[in-house]
């Protein structure tokens, strides 16, 4: 449990209570009110979601251009599944005390209280916060797509891709040379060594 952050005007002591979940806070120096609990309610809320799609990975080296085309892959596979998400909320069935015809994508319990006078759970209509996220989500793919057309990728890509086949043409050359091929095998080499290439390419795809 974190410690509540308050320290007394006076000695500048830090309070010794403890925070609540997903507060700064204890009860009694400012997280004891009910604007303050839900904010901290939505705060847990946000972090369980947000763990669920954040995917760790170990530091690799990676030029800035692989960088960004591996954000845009990671980002466009969060919108996916972030979608099914929402798609989930918008078939689930809404709490009793609707009409049934308001979406849990708009609508849903957003506070639990056991015990005392104001126990119970309460209802809100309000986007859901897997929503939240996947509109989080598509602007930053939006951002991290717009970056890598800024900083040439496709443009790069291309290059990469010619100077790999002239490499390549290179190589064959050399290699035909040094195999001294007959009149009747160099005839065939136009046929026979890009059928192989289409193929290894094939391959790849």
């Amino acid at each position: 449990m974190a410690r509540c952050t308050a320290k007394a005007k006076g000695t500048g002591e830090q309070c010794k209570r403890a925070s609540i979940v997903g507060g700064s806070t204890c009860k009694v120096h400012g997280s004891g009110t009910k604007a303050a609990r839900e904010a901290a309610a939505r705060r847990v809320e946000e972090e369980r979601a947000r763990a669920a799609v954040v995917t760790l990975g170990l530091p690799a080296d990676v030029s800035p251009t692989e960088a960004l085309l591996e954000e845009v892959r990671w980002t466009a596979g969060h919108v996916q599944w972030l979608r099914t998400k929402v798609q989930e909320l918008d078939e689930a069935p809404v709490d009793p005390l609707t009409d049934g015809t308001t979406s849990a994508l708009v609508w849903g319990m957003t506070k639990r209280k056991i015990g005392g006078d104001d126990g119970g759970d309460t209802f809100e209509a309000k986007p859901s916060i897997w929503y939240a996220l996947y509109e989080s989500e598509r602007k930053h793919l939006v951002a991290v797509c717009a970056a890598a057309i800024k900083a040439g990728v496709e443009e790069r890509k291309v290059r990469l891709a010619e100077q790999q086949g002239d490499l390549v043409a290179m190589v064959i050359r050399r290699i035909l040379d040094d195999l001294h091929l007959t009149v009747e095998q160099q005839q065939l080499v136009p046929d026979v060594v890009p059928r192989h290439l289409r193929a290894i390419a094939g391959g790849a795809a």
